[in-house]
């Protein structure tokens, strides 16, 4: 005799035990990363067919990384369920946990069960995506035994969830740990005669537990109890060695700049270090994580024998993989609006200074180029327009830079696939992005390049990470320690006494 719904009253073959749990995945948690499937250990996961419909729906997306992961997500899940006889009964993960695709009888034409009534009073429009998927889970929660969790990366469909009694998280896996609170530095005691012998070798070796909490390239500043002071930078094994940094930074024709306080110390050291590759660091705004990265990187450019053939400079555009050939010109003039702050960071690094009497500087400027043949010129000059039409505007020293190829404009978007060789590379906003976008960008740079990942994890427009999730600090959290990586963290404003005061009250 058949059933009212036919194939649906085979049921997926779940795992029930105590420990057990069953976790329905929303859309978002799959395309932020598309190997979730395999990392809730031995519990049941849950993928509701609406989940299938809006994977299809942005699989066609070619240019973006969301449409990317949509199509391993149908690779991955063609290989785990090859047939329909595994997609309605379910199969086992390599994890030890079972997979299904769960098609909701609930929304049945007919079905009037006390949970779709309660569903329907809170949620109504049964039409929307996102609350057929929390209905599905509801379907999933009376259906099955073991305790069943939505996990989405949406807060608006959690608290949803939440409100038709629902249980619903965040997914936690590539978030840093909340009890790893990440420190500016470390302070170490020393007596006055370590103090001196310090300053006078250059390093000192800590022998026993003294340095347990210290990870390799982390920062320290060594105190005495008669408060003098000096920082230094932990190079493994309790080996303390101080920090050798320049008196001042300079790019070519400009300002000289130099740390305001220890954490620019600190940043600028790494900064200017060739053995590291990666540096991370944290900062709210007016911290100097913009001009100083600018100015180091500039000063390494300019050296003789420079490892670094250029600066290459980049932020997301709202989000990795964003179009954006919406705005007119090219591409430095499409990413402009974005690149705002380092266009400003080298104005304060060269200013432009206008001749006293353009005619006759035009011609000095002119000679001078003709001899030294430098992108490296003045900051800024006045040639005469062809046809004697008089004087063409000022060039601004970032476009002198960039028309010789010193500074690149890279757009996120097209830079899957690269191998960047030689280049100082500064990505800005780095919280911006998701873990694997930072992951796909890291892995572009070749040898004899270094990364820099600017950001302040507490300013975050993208929807799908949190200061916890987002690229930045999960980059930061898992390279932690390594020989080619280093972090800092700026917490005192030097922009300005107001900005400092918004940064900490508004």
């Amino acid at each position: 005799m058949s059933t009212p719904h036919g194939t649906l009253q085979t049921k997926p073959r779940l795992k029930v035990s105590t420990k057990a749990k069953t976790f329905v995945l929303d859309t978002n948690v799959l395309l932020h990363d598309p190997q979730a499937i395999f990392k809730f250990a031995d519990n049941n996961l849950v993928i509701p067919v609406e989940v299938l419909e809006e994977l299809d729906a942005i699989k066609s997306e070619q240019s973006t990384e969301r449409g990317r992961n949509a199509r391993t997500v149908h690779r991955i899940l063609s290989q785990l369920l090859p047939d329909s006889r595994s997609m309605l009964e379910g199969v086992d993960l390599p994890t030890g946990g079972t997979l299904s695709v769960i098609i909701n009888k609930y929304l049945l034409d007919g079905d009037t069960s006390a949970t779709m009534a309660r569903l329907r009073s809170v949620l109504p429009d049964l039409t929307k995506k996102d609350n057929r998927i929390i209905a599905c889970a509801l379907f999933v929660k009376d259906s099955f035994p073991p305790p069943t969790i939505l996990v989405t990366k949406d807060v608006n469909v959690a608290l949803k969830a939440r409100a038709v009694g629902l249980e619903a998280q965040d997914f936690l896996n590539d978030k840093v740990p909340v009890e790893d609170e990440d420190r500016a530095y470390h302070t170490i005691p020393l007596s006055i005669y370590e103090m001196q012998r310090f300053a006078s070798e250059g390093q000192i070796e800590f022998e026993g537990e003294g340095l347990k909490d210290l990870l390799l390239n982390d920062y320290v500043l060594l105190k005495t109890p008669e408060g003098k002071t000096m920082p230094g930078r932990h190079f493994g094994t309790g080996i303390i060695r101080r920090l050798r940094i320049p008196d001042h930074v300079q790019a070519p024709g400009g300002v000289p700049i130099r740390a305001r306080n220890l954490e620019q110390q600190f940043f600028m050291d790494a900064l200017l270090d060739d053995t590291l590759s990666l540096v991370t660091c944290y900062g709210k705004a007016g911290t100097g994580k913009t001009l100083l990265s600018i100015a180091c990187a500039l000063q390494q450019v300019r050296e003789e024998n420079s490892r670094f053939d250029g600066v290459s400079i980049s932020r997301p555009v709202i989000a990795l993989g964003k179009d954006i050939g919406f705005l007119p010109g090219s591409l430095e003039e499409k990413m402009k609006p974005w690149l705002q702050p380092y266009y400003d960071a080298l104005e304060v690094l060269i200013p432009s200074k206008p001749p006293k009497d353009p005619q006759f500087a035009a011609k000095k400027v002119a000679k001078k180029s003709k001899k030294d043949g430098s992108a490296f010129g003045a900051p800024g000059f006045v040639p005469v327009a062809a046809g004697g039409g008089g004087p063409v505007p000022l060039m601004k020293p970032y476009e002198r830079l960039i028309r010789s190829g010193v500074v690149e404009i890279e757009a996120l978007c097209f830079i899957r696939g690269r191998s960047i060789a030689r280049r100082f590379f500064i990505l800005d906003e780095a919280q911006q992005l998701t873990p694997h976008e930072v992951k796909t960008i890291i892995t572009r740079i070749s040898e004899g390049s270094k990364i820099v990942l600017i950001g302040d994890p507490a300013q975050i427009d993208n929807p799908y990470v949190d200061s916890r999730s987002n690229g930045l600090v999960y980059c930061r959290n898992k390279l932690h320690g390594h020989s080619l990586a280093a972090h800092v963290k700026l917490t005192k404003g030097e922009r300005s006494k107001l900005a400092e005061l918004a940064a900490d009250l508004l």
